[in-house]
């Protein structure tokens, strides 16, 4: 899973970076474009890990990207050239400022919430615009165009000049058309409102923008925290009531807004998590993992994690019928584990 850190300038990204990663850069190195990797926390994977006993134990990964200070345009906007960098994501996390700080205005929370959607927009219209008129061109010099894909691109138009971001319309965000396009506003997007370090609340939102998956981050506290040993830090979540740290917090909210699950696999040699959708097939897990197995599968072996930790082995659970064989279209669920059965 790939995030794009996005926001304004002065809206503390760089810090909500550095906080979500761990990866700290001195003052030179913050206009480089950045990219942090981290294992996604689940407490599963260090049970079935501990049961096993395996040479390797591999999480789910996280991959955040934040684009370099490119030339702005104008106070507090981002550059195009700067906004490319983030295309090739699954998803935004918009980080927006919501505190005060010296020689800075009141915050204004929503409106420079809007104020870069819109730009997200503007762009994607602009993509837009072009494509259909690239079409319409070669439609008249007698060339096939693709007339689905066409009247896809014209709804999207109609959207984005009524400054609705593509992400509303689930149906046209997730087109297998936009492939390559890059739109941003189809994106799904988590709002991380980034307040000062006493400050546990949104800020006010008007009924549009609430729509929006929208959580705050104390990005200067969280910052201090991931610079902290781990007793340290214990004490300051404690006196700070943060139930838990701001990594696992956004990896759990982009988790939900992607609709996105985990299963494992398991074994001496590896206990592994794989992210996939919800709603995938058996058979599409299997591609997860690798397209042979995609394409020589013949059955998957599945249990729940829950039913497995109650049986305590296989072989139990294979006494108690927990252990069961699923077909090609079996949906898989949060938590299953999986061993596929294949030939190729």
């Amino acid at each position: 899973m790939k995030l794009g850190i996005i926001g304004l300038s002065s809206s503390g990204k760089t810090t909500v970076f550095e906080a979500l990663t761990g990866e700290f850069a001195s003052p030179g190195a913050k206009s480089e474009t950045r990219i942090g990797t981290i294992d996604v926390p689940d407490p599963r994977i260090d049970v079935l890990s501990e049961i096993y006993q395996p040479q390797k134990t591999i999480y789910a990964k996280v991959e955040y990207l934040l684009a370099g200070k490119g030339e702005q345009k104008k106070p507090g906007s981002e550059d195009d050239a700067l906004m490319r960098a983030v295309r090739d994501t699954d998803a935004l996390i918009h980080v927006v400022r919501n505190f005060s700080g010296y020689g800075m205005d009141s915050p204004d929370a929503e409106n420079d919430f809007l104020l870069l959607d819109q730009e997200l927009m503007h762009m994607d219209l602009n993509v837009v615009e072009k494509r259909l008129e690239r079409m319409e061109s070669e439609s008249k010099k007698g060339k096939t165009v693709d007339h689905d894909e066409q009247a896809r691109l014209a709804q999207c138009r109609e959207v984005l000049k009524k400054e609705t971001p593509l992400r509303r319309f689930s149906e046209l965000a997730e087109s297998k058309f936009w492939r390559g396009y890059g739109l941003m506003s189809a994106k799904p997007v988590l709002v991380l409102f980034n307040n000062p370090d006493e400050n546990e609340s949104l800020p006010p939102l008007s009924e549009n923008v609430s729509k929006e998956t929208c959580m705050i981050i104390r990005g200067k506290l969280e910052h201090e925290l991931a610079q902290m040993a781990e007793d340290d830090a214990a004490e300051l979540l404690e006196e700070f009531n943060i139930a838990a740290s701001a990594t696992d917090r956004v990896i759990r909210a982009s988790y939900e807004s992607l609709g996105l699950i985990s299963f494992f696999t398991v074994g001496e040699d590896e206990v592994r998590a794989w992210t996939i959708k919800s709603g995938t097939t058996a058979v599409e897990a299997a591609g997860a993992i690798h397209s042979d197995i995609q394409k020589g599968f013949i059955r998957a072996e599945v249990i729940s994690y829950e039913d497995y930790v109650a049986a305590g082995s296989m072989a139990a659970a294979k006494k108690n019928a927990t252990l069961r064989l699923e077909g090609k279209t079996y949906e898989v669920q949060d938590g299953d584990i999986i061993t596929f059965r294949f030939n190729v």
